[in-house]
């Protein structure tokens, strides 16, 4: 199973490009899509599921062209918008079999069983006669997962999947996403969550400004950030020109004022340990420099 896009771009109007020459190869397994709000990535997302037709390029999903084979498509496609709804007055399981049903599933023996085995694999076979209302964020999006897998997709599209949710169920989240990756399917995770790409995915993608501007591991971008993040001890009265001189990743409250940890190319003006960088550190320096790098880009178209 394989997803192949090629110079792929989503335009509004003449000017306005919501992605510009996007070029990935996707692998049955666990794959993660970040970068900031308005990168791009729901576009991208919601041209993948056929939702939105891109203005150039091509997408093949397992062979099929997205423009010449959208039917057959969507037939292999399961998609988790940000924004899931369910249908206040069923029970979970009874909104399970209507998605079932939907699906083209006429046996109500069949649909039955396959509810029980979606609710159990979801941890949800409990509050199966609990009205989808009355569900906690983190249950709703499970209940989203659950009714995204009943048709047997073999491209499973999330979006945005842990926003609102506590800590607890953000970890119940990433294990279920984890456990499904096993499957010969393609798990697309889109966040911009660092804590969920570092902790399912073993291949991403850091979108920005609707560009990818890094593919590869996550190990590959921290290794990028290598020497690049510095553990800073600072009076109470220097807090303030620090953040406006680095990026301060955390500042902890210490007897003499403040433990910070930023991300720089090097430290001056005063002692700087180097430490260890970890996913977050790798995203906040490489969103950084690209930052820069734009910045000088359009200073110079402006000059």
């Amino acid at each position: 199973m394989q997803i192949q896009i090629n110079q792929l771009s989503k335009r509004y109007g003449r000017e306005k490009y919501a992605l510009r020459e996007i070029n990935l190869n996707i692998n049955s397994g666990m794959f993660g899509l970040l970068g900031p709000n308005g990168a791009g990535k729901t576009t991208l997302m919601r041209i993948l599921v056929t939702l939105l037709p891109p203005t150039f390029g091509e997408v093949t999903i397992d062979g099929l062209d997205l423009k010449k084979h959208r039917k057959e498509i969507r037939k292999l496609v399961g998609y988790l918008p940000q924004d899931f709804s369910t249908f206040s007055k069923m029970a979970v399981w009874e909104f399970l079999e209507y998605a079932a049903c939907l699906s083209g599933l006429r046996s109500r023996k069949a649909r039955m069983a396959k509810v029980d085995k979606l609710l159990e694999s979801v941890g949800l076979f409990e509050v199966r006669d609990r009205k989808a209302a009355k569900l906690s964020g983190g249950m709703k999006r499970r209940l989203g997962i659950a009714q995204t897998l009943i048709a047997d997709p073999r491209v499973l599209v999330v979006d945005e999947p842990t926003v609102g949710l506590d800590p607890q169920e953000r970890l119940r989240f990433r294990n279920l996403m984890a456990d499904l990756s096993r499957e010969e399917i393609i798990i697309i995770l889109s966040t911009h969550i660092v804590g969920d790409i570092s902790s399912t995915c073993t291949d991403m993608a850091l979108l920005s400004d609707g560009k990818i501007v890094f593919n590869g591991s996550p190990d590959d971008l921290i290794a990028a950030s290598k020497d690049k993040v510095w553990h800073i001890s600072a009076r109470d009265q220097e807090l303030d020109r620090l953040q406006e001189t680095y990026p301060v990743i955390s500042a902890v409250p210490a007897e003499d004022g403040y433990e910070l940890r930023v991300v720089a190319d090097r430290i001056d003006d005063r002692p700087a340990e180097p430490v260890p960088p970890n996913l977050e550190d790798a995203y906040i320096y490489f969103m950084q420099s690209i930052g820069y790098e734009m910045s000088m880009e359009s200073k110079g178209a402006a000059w």
